[in-house]
């Protein structure tokens, strides 16, 4: 099988118009914040930053798969001591565009750096926004399970009548739980948050996010030889991660040195076997970031 990396130099509303339509199955990007990155961005300013993204997600709409998902990786800035409100009026528009908002994780920066400020503490998290244009998308979820862990051995030792049954929420939210399903099970679905570290120092970029990150997303809404848009490519994470997973991709960046950085150090076309998830998850036991 061969898996495609198709590095592109240039704007990404330009770029993005000569992607079919309908052909991607995973968008995962983190763009430029407001007024940051200015030394390598320019930046854009909160109150203009709207009327600059409604352009590119309207092609995003547009390539991205109907059974396709898009995770958007931001955070709001602090403005004079307070929170801008970009990111929420963001949301708004791209609803009234065409998207679905059908869910938000958070990013849990375990290191974090400290700092003291006057009117708050420490920023440790980051949204990671899911989109899609339509309300039934692939979803992998027993790819991304987890151990269950040692809290399972004393919850479930003992279960009452009512842990057996399907006890339904009595907050009247519709929700219910039953305990007992989760008996002898050695994995269990994840939350919403995720918790890594954060990483840049060695990927060349001021704004690099850590492999894992999107490897979680690539892993839960796709599969093998599907392919993979990142419109704001920046270092290459989310192609490296794709190309080591046999996922095909597309990266769009605006500058030069960081595309030409990039395609030094990935496969245009890589051969890999059809048995590629099951060596991929080998090594990962191994520690080896190759398929073989």
């Amino acid at each position: 099988m061969e898996i495609k990396t198709d590095i592109r130099q240039g704007d990404s509303k330009e770029i993005l118009k000569k992607i079919s339509s309908n052909s991607v199955d995973l968008i995962f990007t983190s763009p430029p914040y407001a007024d940051q990155r200015q030394s390598t961005y320019g930046g854009i300013p909160p109150e203009k930053y709207v009327d600059w993204f409604m352009p590119i997600s309207i092609e995003l709409l547009r390539v991205l798969k109907p059974s396709g998902t898009f995770i958007l990786n931001i955070k709001e800035k602090v403005v004079s001591g307070e929170r801008s409100t970009y990111v929420m009026e963001l949301i708004l528009a791209m609803k009234k565009q065409g998207w679905y908002w059908t869910e938000e994780f958070i990013w849990h920066k375990k290191n974090s750096y400290p700092g003291k400020w006057p009117n708050r503490f420490r920023d440790s998290w980051e949204r990671l926004l899911q989109f899609n244009k339509d309300k039934k998308f692939h979803m992998y979820q027993d790819e991304v399970m987890v151990p269950m862990g040692d809290w399972a051995k004393s919850r479930l030792k003992n279960l009452s009548e009512v842990d057996k049954i399907r006890d339904v929420s009595k907050v009247g939210s519709g929700f219910g739980k039953n305990i007992s399903n989760w008996l002898k099970r050695e994995k269990a679905y994840p939350t919403n948050v995720l918790h890594l570290a954060t990483e840049c120092n060695n990927k060349n970029h001021s704004a690099a996010f850590p492999e894992e990150l999107p490897e979680w997303f690539i892993k839960l809404f796709t599969k093998s030889g599907d392919l993979v848009l990142d419109p704001f490519m920046g270092s290459g994470t989310t192609n490296f991660v794709a190309q080591r997973m046999s996922r095909n991709s597309i990266g769009i960046e605006i500058l030069e040195e960081y595309c030409n950085m990039v395609k030094i150090k990935l496969d245009p076309v890589k051969l890999v076997l059809f048995e590629n998830e099951v060596l991929y998850e080998k090594n990962k036991l191994t520690g080896s970031n190759s398929i073989r």
